[in-house]
């Protein structure tokens, strides 16, 4: 089971951004590791000029470099930045918004969590374009993974399994709108909340995470429990997503559990200590309520059937 490190999805300041990735180059034991800007474009150029020297120390490290393409192009700009990205990168590039695809075809490339991949037609028509890794949408549950997973041998499939599911993202910035401001002049107020701003329902239960233009769970996403049924899938990778907590401490519970060095419940034990007071969540998974967590063998997991569209 390899693990891949999902791209930073917050608006972290440059000199963390670079720092955290210098660590996970010296000490994670990660395959892959994603980096650029997936949510907002106007925070690209904050941390743009260090994605080439992040980049090298992760590849002497011995970690595959993937650069993350935006998720939701909506200007000529963003557009423009697509599709040099897509032209020129020296690395492998994942896909999160098809307009990427025109670009890559015929070329190796991966497509990220941002694109809906439902059924076995959308992924092998991926394939013959020239995808050779999909990390499948956070919200689909065991049964639909395991038929994708067969469906498609030639392809490399990742399932997210750790962070805050990414759920939508939109035009609007609604971090922006909270302080009064308008998405030009947001004053980039998302970086006040590293690991997103929790929004709660009006009884307050904790509901969602605002991160600019995206929203989130509030809840991570915690498949460790899962991971021998994922390798009895076929699944060729767990997707990390970074948070502020000790990634290096989270990364290394994976390659424990996916080693069989611990079991998958102390794996979760592990991962509640350096998580301290976050609730984890498997409902997706589970073919369930998203928000949710059981413990145990995953609903649906040796099933046949197709859920998704």
């Amino acid at each position: 089971m390899r693990l891949t490190l999902g791209p930073v999805l917050y608006n972290w300041e440059p000199s963390v951004w670079r720092d955290y990735h210098y660590r996970i180059a010296d000490e994670a034991p990660v395959d892959a590791v994603c980096i650029g800007e997936v949510v907002c474009s106007k925070r690209l150029p904050f941390f743009q000029d260090m994605i080439p020297e992040v980049a090298e120390r992760l590849a002497r490290a011995g970690k595959e470099v993937v650069l993350s393409s935006l998720a939701l192009v909506t200007l000529e700009r963003e557009r423009k930045q697509t599709a040099s990205l897509a032209r020129e990168a020296d690395h492998l590039v994942e896909v999160n918004d098809i307009s990427a695809l025109v670009h890559l075809a015929g070329r190796p490339h991966a497509i990220g969590p941002y694109v809906n991949v439902y059924n076995e037609a959308t992924l092998k028509w991926l394939a013959g374009n020239g995808a050779c890794r999909v990390c499948l949408p956070p919200e689909l549950p065991a049964a639909s993974i395991r038929v994708l997973a067969e469906s498609c041998p030639g392809v490399d499939i990742e399932v997210w399994s750790f962070g805050r599911a990414p759920l939508a993202i939109s035009a609007r910035c609604y971090h922006a709108r909270l302080h009064k401001l308008s998405k030009d002049n947001c004053q980039f107020v998302c970086g006040k909340d590293p690991d997103g701003l929790a929004t709660d329902t009006l009884d307050g239960q904790k509901f969602l995470t605002v991160n600019g233009v995206q929203t989130l769970s509030s809840t991570y996403v915690n498949l460790i429990g899962s991971i021998p049924d994922l390798q009895a899938m076929g699944v060729s990778s767990c997707r990390i997503s970074p948070q502020t907590c000790d990634m290096v401490a989270v990364t290394k519970v994976f390659r424990d559990v996916a080693d069989g060095v611990i079991r998958p419940e102390q794996g979760r034990e592990a991962l509640a200590s350096i998580c301290d007071g976050v609730s984890f969540s498997n409902g997706f998974f589970k073919g369930q309520a998203g928000m949710l967590f059981q413990p145990g063998i995953a609903n649906g997991a040796s099933g046949a059937g197709m859920t998704g569209v």
